[in-house]
C-alpha cells in the first residue's frame, strides 16, 4: 500500500494513471473478500462387531476330557480333565501401523471348558470397518494389572494366585493325569501364572526376592480378515493343548512332576512352549 501512495504521489499529474491504479486496488479488494470457502465435509467412520469364539484341541481334534487316550511328545499318555484360562489386551493391528485396542470388561476375558458361556466372548464396543492385518494378545494378565481382589466372583475369583507368591490370579490351570514308567496314574496341575526367584534357590517364602512377570504376547499366525460396516465378524481362537507339551521343550511329566508353581525352571519352559499353542480358526 505504501509502495501504491508513492507512485500516486508521483504520478499526481497523470490522473488516467492514478485511476487505473486505483482501479487495481479496489478489484484486487473485491476478488479476495469474494472468495468462496470450501464447505466442510465430516469424516464419517463406518463400524462393525467382533465375536470371539474359543477352542480346545488336541492333535486337530475338538478336546475330550476324562480319558486317557492322549500321548505328548515325551511319550507320556496323559488326559485333560479341564481347561480354565485367561487372555487380556486384544490388539487389531492394521497395516498402517495403526491398532484397535479391545477394552471391553477392562479388556480381561475368562476361558473354561466347563463354562459352554465362557467361550464366546461378544465385543460390543464399535470395531472401525476395514481390513485387520493381525491379531495379538496377551496370555494371562500381564503383572501391572494382575491384582488380587480385581474379580469380585466365581469362577474368575477361583484363579486366584497366592498373596505370597505375588498375588493376583493364574493364567492358566491346566488340570489332569499321566501315567509314569510304571504305568502308575497321577494327577497334575499344569498352572501358569508369576514366578519367584529365592535368594538360597531354596523355596522358603520369605527368601523371595523378585516376582517373575510369565504372561507373555500371542500374535495369532493367519489372522488377517476384513470387518464390514454393521457386520458381526466370528473369529475362532484354538488352544491346540498337545503344544503345551512339546515345542520348543518336549515336556516330560517324568521329570517336571505334577506341580509346577513356585518352579521357576518350569514356568519359563512352560511360557516359551505357549509361543505356538494358538492359532485362529
Amino acid at each position: 500500500m505504501l509502495f501504491l501512495l508513492v507512485l500516486i504521489n508521483h504520478k499526481m499529474k497523470n490522473s488516467r494513471y492514478i485511476s487505473a491504479i486505483l482501479l487495481f486496488v479496489v478489484t484486487s479488494f473485491v476478488l479476495i473478500s469474494c472468495k468462496k470457502e470450501e464447505p466442510f465435509t465430516p469424516v464419517v467412520t463406518k463400524y462393525g462387531k467382533l465375536t470371539f469364539k474359543f477352542f480346545h484341541q488336541v492333535n486337530g481334534m475338538p478336546l475330550i476330557v476324562d480319558t486317557m487316550e492322549y500321548v505328548n511328545a515325551a511319550g507320556n499318555p496323559y488326559n485333560i480333565s479341564e481347561a480354565q484360562w485367561f487372555l487380556s489386551d486384544v490388539v487389531l493391528h492394521n497395516g498402517d501401523g495403526s491398532v484397535k485396542l479391545i477394552t471391553q470388561n477392562n479388556g480381561i476375558h475368562y476361558v473354561d471348558t466347563d463354562i459352554p458361556s465362557s467361550q464366546t466372548w461378544s465385543i460390543t464396543q464399535e470395531i472401525p470397518a476395514g481390513t485387520y492385518e493381525s491379531i495379538s494378545f496377551t496370555f494371562g494378565i500381564k503383572s501391572d494389572r494382575n491384582l488380587s481382589n480385581m474379580f469380585l466372583n466365581p469362577p474368575e475369583t477361583n484363579m486366584f494366585w497366592p498373596e505370597l507368591l505375588g498375588g493376583g490370579y493364574h493364567y492358566l490351570k491346566l488340570n489332569g493325569s499321566w501315567k509314569d514308567t510304571s504305568n502308575v496314574n497321577h494327577f497334575f496341575n499344569f498352572h501358569l501364572g508369576k514366578g519367584q526367584i529365592y535368594a538360597s534357590g531354596v523355596i522358603v517364602y520369605d527368601s523371595i526376592t523378585s516376582i517373575v512377570d510369565n504372561s507373555f504376547t500371542v500374535t495369532l499366525p493367519a489372522s488377517s480378515f476384513t470387518l464390514d460396516e454393521n457386520q458381526t465378524k466370528e473369529i475362532g481362537i484354538v488352544m491346540n493343548i498337545e503344544s503345551w507339551f512339546d515345542t520348543p521343550h518336549v515336556w516330560d511329566f517324568n521329570y517336571w512332576g505334577g506341580a509346577i508353581m513356585q518352579n521357576q525352571s518350569a514356568l519359563n519352559t512352560a511360557k516359551e512352549n505357549g509361543a505356538d499353542v494358538f492359532t485362529m480358526k
